[in-house]
């Protein structure tokens, strides 16, 4: 990479390429649908990508896909400038997932599962909309890991999450090519980037039963050189799960 990058960016760039290359992710005249949610992961995400783009020995498309879930009706609104300066095609929509998934409508289902699949079905539909080839989201490192111990500690599962996933037999992919990148570095890269990243508004921000898994994990494997060596195993596991052979190309 002839272009100058932190040490953050650098990490985010090659991880997510790493990422992209051994599940082969993507291939020549693809379109990718990048779900941008308004935190620091899906800015990135972006970001790299294009970044990526730049360094591809092949073109493929981005665009981005916004649902904003209806907590707060004008915070999308900040995405505008900062889409428009980077030239990426963009579709914005204002919903009433997260109203609804805290409503007493929803009584079977919790709130996230309830809001997470409404906006994974608004954005399957957006992606036959536009003719998307691809759907990114950007889970980490820390979220792969997290998922791994609850479906290890509620469903008997050894999984993670899927690097590459296709979906509708395979005219859709879904991705996550930050899913081997460890969130401090997402966090400082934002930051030398300066991304517009806004508040998570969401009641249950904080309170879920991810983020209790991540205080399990956080008080079980508290040492840092550990937590480093468990995501380290899980994100290699899931690379061999995921990765591209010759048999399957």
């Amino acid at each position: 990479m002839a272009k100058k990058y932190t040490y953050a960016q650098t990490v985010c760039i090659r991880m997510a390429g790493k990422c992209m290359q051994k599940t082969g992710q993507l291939w020549p005249q693809c379109r990718v649908g990048v779900a941008i949610s308004g935190g620091v992961d899906s800015a990135v995400l972006l970001k790299v990508l294009l970044e990526r783009q730049k360094i591809l020995p092949f073109s493929f498309e981005i665009m981005a896909l916004h649902l904003n879930p209806g907590f707060d009706v004008h915070v999308h609104q900040q995405l505008w400038p900062w889409l428009e300066e980077l030239g990426v095609a963009v579709h914005l929509e204002l919903c009433d997932f997260g109203v609804l998934a805290h409503s007493a409508e929803n009584k079977k289902k919790s709130p996230c599962f309830r809001c997470a699949w409404l906006r994974r079905k608004r954005l399957f539909a957006l992606c036959a909309q536009y003719g998307l080839t691809h759907l990114a989201f950007g889970h980490t490192l820390e979220d792969l890991t997290t998922s791994f111990f609850m479906n290890l500690a509620r469903n008997g599962r050894v999984e993670g999450m899927h690097m590459r996933e296709p979906f509708f037999s395979g005219k859709l992919q879904v991705i996550r090519p930050l899913l081997l990148v460890e969130k401090k570095y997402i966090q400082a890269a934002a930051r030398q980037w300066k991304l517009p990243v806004f508040a998570n508004v969401c009641p249950s921000a904080g309170n879920t039963e991810r983020s209790a898994m991540e205080k399990r994990l956080q008080i079980s494997f508290g040492s840092e050189n550990m937590l480093r060596s468990i995501k380290n195993a899980v994100a290699r596991f899931e690379l061999e799960h995921d990765k591209i052979t010759e048999s399957n190309q």
